[in-house]
C-alpha cells in the first residue's frame, strides 16, 4: 500500500496532531480494555504499528507510552508498566527504521506476519526487561511460561492487522494529508501576518 502523507513534518505539539494522538490512543486504550477478558489479544499493538507508520516514530513513541499509562490506570498500574513502555518502543523503532522505509513494497500478508512476530518480540523484550528483577538465572524459565500468551498475542496481532489496516490506513492517510496541507496553509498565513 502507498501512502502519502508527509505527516511526521506535522509539529507533534499542533491541536490537530494532538486531536489524533488522542483519538488514535483512545481508540487503543478502549481496544485494550474490550478484549482484556482475552490474554494478550487486543488491538493495541497493530495500532502502534499503523501509527508508527503513517505518523512516524515520535507520534509512535508518544501513543504507546500514553496507551500503556492510561490502559493500565484501568487494568492494573505496576512493576510491569514500564517493560509494556519498553518493548512498545522497541517495536516502534523497528517499524519506523526498517519497515516504514520500505513499506510500500511489503505485501499485506506479509506486514500481517510481521504484525505476529511483534507479538513475540513484545513478549521477549518484557521478559528481558525483568530478568533482573525475578532474577536473571530465571530468565528462560520465565520467558518460555509466557510463549503461549505470546502466541495469543501474535495470532491477535495477525488477525487485527489484516482487518484493521486495509480500512484504517486509507482513512486516516487522506486525513493525515489534509492536516498536512491545513498546517502549511496556517503556517503560510501566519508568516504574511508576521512580515
Amino acid at each position: 500500500m502507498q501512502l502519502h502523507n508527509q505527516s511526521s513534518n506535522v509539529p507533534i505539539t499542533h491541536i490537530k496532531s494532538i486531536a489524533l494522538v488522542a483519538v488514535l490512543t483512545a481508540l487503543s486504550v478502549t481496544g485494550r480494555i474490550v478484549f482484556a477478558f482475552i490474554p494478550n489479544v487486543q488491538p493495541t499493538t497493530t495500532l502502534l504499528i499503523l501509527v508508527t507508520l503513517l505518523m512516524g516514530m515520535r507520534y509512535g513513541t508518544l501513543h504507546a507510552i500514553l496507551v500503556m499509562v492510561v490502559s493500565n490506570l484501568v487494568l492494573g498500574m505496576g512493576i510491569w508498566t514500564i517493560p509494556q513502555i519498553i518493548a512498545y518502543v522497541v517495536i516502534v523503532l523497528i517499524t519506523g527504521l526498517i519497515i516504514r522505509p520500505m513499506f510500500s513494497k511489503i505485501p499485506h500478508v506479509i506486514m500481517g506476519v510481521y504484525a505476529g512476530f511483534t507479538g513475540f518480540l513484545y513478549g521477549f523484550v518484557i521478559s528481558l526487561c525483568q530478568a533482573p528483577i525475578y532474577g536473571l538465572k530465571y530468565f528462560w524459565a520465565y520467558y518460555l511460561a509466557g510463549i503461549p500468551f505470546d502466541f495469543n498475542h501474535a495470532i491477535g496481532n495477525v488477525g487485527f492487522y489484516m482487518v484493521l489496516a486495509p480500512i484504517l490506513l486509507p482513512l486516516l492517510d487522506k486525513l493525515l494529508i489534509k492536516y498536512q496541507s491545513s498546517c502549511l496553509h496556517e503556517k503560510a498565513k501566519s508568516t504574511k501576518v508576521c512580515d
